[in-house]
């Protein structure tokens, strides 16, 4: 499968889908650690991509002028603190993905990029009980998988596999960061939302590099 930007609309089309799916879901998580609105919020925000992807006259050039479009939009439309959380990880990932076609190289690049913005903006690290917690450990699975010369897709499943499970390694941590750290020991035993919308992103990455007829529709 060719990682061009046909892949990233259909990769933006199924992330919608997927977060619409698991809206209330990510809204429980949210409220057991939270304030209750990251799914609400997060699908407000990607059915609002759709909605501006619909309505452009010409698709994007390239993969990373679809990436700034999302960035663009969750800042805007995303409360919280996902929405520049998220709008920054994609906006730094759109300045290295000024490419036609994503090889594995440039899959780790953005990844790595993503991962880069999220600590930039939120100063957080691993450990911490937040969305870095699922992107740190995927960034890691990428580079491993792409030094070992796996394909592009390959890297993205990698990525995948590893961001899942750093969701479930989030619910023995104390929160430290963000407002599930007023819980203080409360926020043991809970997986993290953030981490869990991040790894619903990426798993829709991989899924959509390995059949090109998900993210058709959303």
């Amino acid at each position: 499968m060719t990682l061009d930007v046909a892949w990233a609309q259909r990769w933006v089309r199924r992330t919608a889908a997927v977060i619409g799916e698991h809206k209330n879901e990510l809204m429980e998580l949210d409220r057991q650690i939270g304030d209750g609105d990251h799914g609400e919020n997060m699908n407000r925000g990607f059915t609002a991509v759709v909605a501006k992807l619909d309505a452009l006259e010409e698709p994007p050039a390239q993969v990373g002028d679809l990436l700034k479009l999302v960035a663009t939009t969750l800042m805007s439309t995303v409360g919280g603190a996902a929405g520049p959380l998220y709008g920054t990880a994609y906006l730094r990932a759109a300045k290295v993905a000024g490419l036609d076609e994503l090889d594995a190289a440039a899959v780790v690049a953005v990844l790595e990029a993503g991962l880069e913005g999220i600590v930039a903006r939120g100063k957080a690290t691993t450990g911490e009980k937040t969305m870095v917690d699922s992107w740190s450990p995927a960034v890691q699975a990428a580079q491993t998988a792409a030094a070992d010369g796996a394909a592009p897709g390959a890297v993205l499943e990698a990525a995948a596999q590893a961001a899942e499970a750093g969701v479930l390694a989030t619910v023995p941590m104390l929160a430290t960061k963000g407002r599930a750290s007023y819980l203080g020991e409360r926020s043991v035993g809970h997986r993290d939302p953030g981490a869990a919308s991040s790894a619903l992103i990426l798993r829709a990455a991989a899924a959509t590099a390995a059949d090109p007829d998900l993210g058709t529709a959303a």
